[in-house]
């Protein structure tokens, strides 16, 4: 059960659930939400340069390379910001993301943030 709840797989699972947030995020238009220029093709770039980042940062933390725990809490931060933020839109009252798979896909990243978050607090 431990290895379950082990850092690698929280981190990769978070990663994961972030993703496919994104996925959810293109069919709201979250580029749209949000007012970003460059409309989808600036949204495609980031989340491109954010998932490379945050897969080298799965490496480094397997490896327990420098800077692992570094990404490991940038991971935690995304997921936080992306539960929280969207929580926040959804309590507004705004129409985005109340599908049944984007609830729970927002409710699990804020899970699995807390679950990274208890396990990293105890590699300090």
């Amino acid at each position: 059960m431990s290895r379950l709840f082990s850092l690698e797989n929280l981190y990769q699972l978070n990663l994961s659930l972030l993703i496919t947030h994104e996925i959810d995020s293109a069919f709201w238009k979250e580029w749209e939400f949000f007012g970003l220029p460059g409309g989808i093709q600036l949204f495609l770039l980031l989340n491109f340069a954010l998932v490379i980042l945050l897969l080298h940062g799965y490496e480094r933390l397997v490896r327990k390379q420098s800077l692992w725990k570094m990404f490991s809490w940038l991971v935690i931060a995304a997921g936080f910001i992306a539960a929280l933020l969207h929580g926040y839109f959804l309590a507004a009252g705004h129409p985005q993301f109340r599908l049944a798979a984007s609830l729970i896909t927002l409710v699990a990243i804020l899970l699995t943030s807390v679950a990274q978050t208890t396990i990293m607090l105890k590699q300090e």
